[in-house]
């Protein structure tokens, strides 16, 4: 037999040979029929700040996929993402317009190469040759743009994913079949290693998954930096219906979860915000006749050292000691490249709390690479790719570190496709879905298909009715 050669590309690894090769030609294998790409834009009802940042729109990718099995039975899949410029490339010398027009343009070329792929495969290995394309299509809309800087690995990720997206639910349809019964040798013609390394040989995604999800999972809300608190913070109400305040949020749907946007460079702000979201939560969850809640804070990459990090939790200990028994992980608190210079370690905040890798997870060599910092956890994200997610949700559970699954304001479908990864990843205590707060519009169609994931009473989102076939939805 003859083996498969791996590359390394700004994602997972690649590989480099066709997949249809000697005994590892299984029945179930597919290939590509058609694709289709269309985009969508929704205004936000308010603003969302994070970092430096303010997003008042999003544009999502839709993406439909038809595979054909070698005995010509056929499926269509679908993926939708928005395009996440403000997060995923965050440029200091392109307008963010601009860092707009060339992600679309990058998921569109994307879409295109994947149309003359005429490989036979699983998922995984459609989407490792499809991510072979990543590098070759950024340069050359760099020369096309005449661009001063590189397209991000985070950027070509969440211009991947849509598609990625859609083969996992085609191929699922295709064999009637919920997605995550899929995941092991007999359909999948490599293990882990050939994805990871040899720590993973023999292993297959199936052992880090669930066939059945959960029934139900937490939902973590977000306070955006401009979010009011109580009414004393509304200064121009939406009057839309929906609630307008942090107070009104948790006493309509039940919430017990928080995800908190901080600054990262005004220490004395970011203890203030934190304490203001903690007298705000604990006054409405004593009327409510709650005792416990949940914090996730974010400081998306502001902080310049660790030592920001730990007078952080420090005084946030003296000040609130509930705010900090609350505190269930940090995300990202230092710069995306692990590698900038000065490196930061997080091995003393991580021994506090733990401390998740986010924009920094863009393939498992920059996984390790947080390891060895002292990073110990990681954040998965649907809008990095879905063999990704799933790739980097085993390792994590490989090697015992604290998971979680983040949102991107995905709406409608997008949301159901990151919920249905945390489902099925027993080490997700919780999932993030903001859309509804930010861009319900998006929401309206799937609210009424899955009213259980939309339409929130107890803090939980149903992810038990994700159980069809495909992703789930």
């Amino acid at each position: 037999m003859k083996r498969r050669s791996f590359i390394k590309t700004s994602g997972v690894f690649m590989l480099t040979a066709p997949f249809s090769i000697g005994s590892e030609k299984k029945p179930t294998d597919v290939r590509i029929r058609e694709i289709s790409f269309n985009t969508e834009d929704f205004a936000f009802r308010v603003p969302l700040k994070f970092g430096s940042a303010v997003v008042q729109m999003l544009t999502i990718i839709h993406v439909s996929a038809v595979l054909e099995s070698r005995s010509g039975k056929r499926g269509t899949g679908y993926g939708s993402m928005p395009v996440g410029n403000a997060w995923a490339w965050p440029s200091r010398k392109l307008a963010p317009a601009k860092t707009h027009q060339i992600m679309i343009e990058f998921g569109k070329r994307f879409a295109d190469q994947a149309r003359i792929c005429s490989d036979y495969g699983d998922p995984f290995e459609l989407s490792a040759r499809l991510g072979k394309n990543r590098i070759p299509i950024a340069k050359a809309l760099a020369d096309e743009f005449s661009l001063s800087e590189s397209i991000p690995a985070l950027a070509q990720l969440n211009m991947g994913s849509p598609l990625e997206a859609a083969l996992f639910d085609a191929y699922g349809k295709l064999h009637q079949r919920n997605i995550f019964s899929l995941l092991g040798p007999e359909f999948m013609n490599a293990d882990l290693s050939a994805y990871l390394n040899s720590d993973f040989s023999g292993e297959y995604p199936c052992q880090y998954t669930t066939r059945k999800p959960a029934d139900r999972l937490p939902l973590y809300h977000l306070v955006g930096g401009l979010d009011p608190l109580s009414d004393s913070d509304l200064t121009h109400p939406v009057k839309d219906g929906l609630p307008e305040t942090l107070r009104d949020w948790i006493q309509k749907e039940g919430l017990t979860h928080l995800k908190i946007k901080l600054m990262g460079h005004d220490l004395q702000k970011d203890l203030d915000r934190m304490i203001a979201v903690e007298k705000a939560v604990s006054e409405v969850q004593h009327k409510r006749g709650i005792d416990r809640w949940y914090y996730s804070v974010d400081f998306n990459e502001k902080c310049p050292s660790e030592e920001y990090v730990l007078d952080w939790i420090s005084k946030i200990g003296e000040r609130s000691p509930n705010a900090r028994k609350s505190l269930m992980y940090i995300e990202q608190p230092t710069q995306r490249d692990l590698n900038a210079r000065p490196i930061i370690k997080m091995n003393r905040a991580a021994e506090l709390c733990p401390i998740v890798i986010d924009e920094s997870l863009t393939s498992f060599k920059e996984l390790q690479k947080s390891r060895e910092l002292g990073y110990s956890g990681v954040a998965l994200k649907a809008c990095k790719g879905f063999a990704e997610a799933l790739l980097m949700g085993a390792a994590a559970q490989k090697y015992k570190l604290f998971l979680c699954v983040q949102d991107l304001t995905c709406p409608g479908d997008s949301f159901l496709q990151s919920a249905a990864i945390a489902a099925h990843l027993p080490a997700a205590a919780a999932v993030e879905g903001n859309a509804r707060q930010f861009c319900p519009k998006g929401n309206a169609l799937w609210a009424k298909r899955f009213p259980g994931m939309f339409s929130i009473t107890d803090g939980t989102v149903r992810t038990a009715d994700l159980i069809g076939n495909g992703i789930g939805y």
